[in-house]
């Protein structure tokens, strides 16, 4: 027996045209730009070529403790001197390309602009340089926001980024598993002794998830590493949770004076 359809199907059968079609007429109006340059685009979240080439891809070698580009290959497991004299907590940190001002443009669309469809080629980028990880991980997590600042902002850039990341290469996103328990001032600006203390004990494992974490690999996830003081602090709230270890996976990476400009 052939089914009448409802009221809402009709509705929804002829909505999702529409939306479509209103959607082109939008772009018509206001074709999609570039988000380091304005120019237009074949789609939002998308760099034009110019933009595109001058980012700075971090390729191997690097260093595989922290992930920073070396100038020349000094052989495998290579360490550099700041994974020497400071090893982080995480066991490997990987980042898709050097902040400079085509990625900036990315971030700043991402986290400040409401443009989340630029997490959808940020996260693209961020699987490339972070196979090894992704293919070790069990879960992925994201660098959580303060609730007030989740209110006011209204969403987490990191949690789109985890998002996008985990349904890109079917992955177990854990979304809710890290909390941010303390209201921390902005990190720039900090030197990395403050920025250290800033985020000391920010971060708690939500009690429903201890369980299930116990004795698993986490890919945290962020938007930029700069010092690491961030990903650090949470990647020990996640250990004292029973995380086995952490991976840390991130779009873009500071180097030398780079911060200023963030």
């Amino acid at each position: 027996m052939e089914e009448t359809p409802t009221l809402a199907g009709k509705s929804r059968r002829f909505a999702e045209p529409l939306g479509r079609l209103g959607g082109r007429l939008v772009d018509l109006v206001y074709p999609p730009g570039c988000a380091g340059c304005g120019r237009p685009v074949a789609d939002d979240g998308f760099l034009c070529g110019e933009c595109w080439a001058g980012i700075r891809w971090i390729e191997r070698p690097w260093c595989e403790h922290l992930g920073t580009p070396f100038s020349h290959d000094l052989g495998p497991g290579a360490l550099s001197a700041a994974a020497i004299a400071d090893p982080q907590p995480f066991a490997r940190a990987r980042s898709a390309a050097l902040y400079g001002e085509a990625v900036k443009a990315l971030v700043h669309d991402l986290k400040y602009r409401d443009r989340h469809e630029a997490a959808r080629i940020m996260a693209a980028a961020m699987r490339r340089a972070g196979a090894d990880l992704i293919a070790d991980c069990d879960l992925v997590v994201p660098v959580p926001l303060h609730s007030f600042r989740l209110w006011m902002r209204r969403y987490n850039q990191a949690a789109l980024l985890a998002r996008a990341l985990a349904y890109g290469s079917g992955l177990d996103l854990a979304a809710d598993l890290l909390l941010r328990r303390k209201r921390t001032r902005p990190q720039v600006g900090l030197t990395a002794k403050d920025r250290k203390a800033n985020v000391s004990g920010a971060f708690a494992v939500d009690k429903s998830w201890r369980e299930r974490l116990a004795g698993r690999r986490v890919l945290l996830v962020d938007d930029v590493f700069t010092s690491g003081a961030t990903v650090a602090a949470a990647t020990r709230a996640l250990k004292r949770g029973g995380a086995a270890d952490v991976d840390v996976l991130t779009f873009a990476r500071v180097v030398g004076n780079a911060e200023d400009n963030i």
